[in-house]
């Protein structure tokens, strides 16, 4: 069955990085853009980066703390963040699309506080 687990989150100071990890299967992971969204307490989903299926093109929501890059050879993306604030304390979640399927992972914390 389908599944994108994701991994790396965990408890930082601010001005530390984390990198998360998503692994898909059960998909043809390399035909897919995938993205990381973010989900604060008390707020909405938000886009966070967006790479292509070929890895080619990516986007950001923020530009320059932030890098996502994926190894389709490994189905795996990841999202290097540094210079974490505390409006980053979020539920990181990846996501997978094409033009017809759309699949969620069940999220990682990221936690940002002295």
């Amino acid at each position: 069955q389908v599944q994108l687990v994701e991994s790396g989150g965990g408890s930082v100071q601010p001005g530390g990085s984390l990198n998360l990890s998503c692994a898909g299967s059960g998909f043809p992971f390399s035909t897919y853009d995938m993205y990381w969204y973010r989900q604060a307490p008390g707020k909405g989903r938000e886009l966070v980066a967006a790479i292509a299926s070929s890895g080619g093109d990516t986007n950001y929501a923020e530009k320059g703390r932030f890098t996502m890059s994926r190894d389709n050879r490994k189905n795996m993306v990841h999202l290097q963040m540094n210079s974490l604030k505390p409006e980053d304390t979020a539920v990181y979640y990846c996501n997978a699309q094409n033009s017809w399927y759309e699949y969620w992972g069940q999220g990682t914390q990221v936690t940002v506080s002295s």
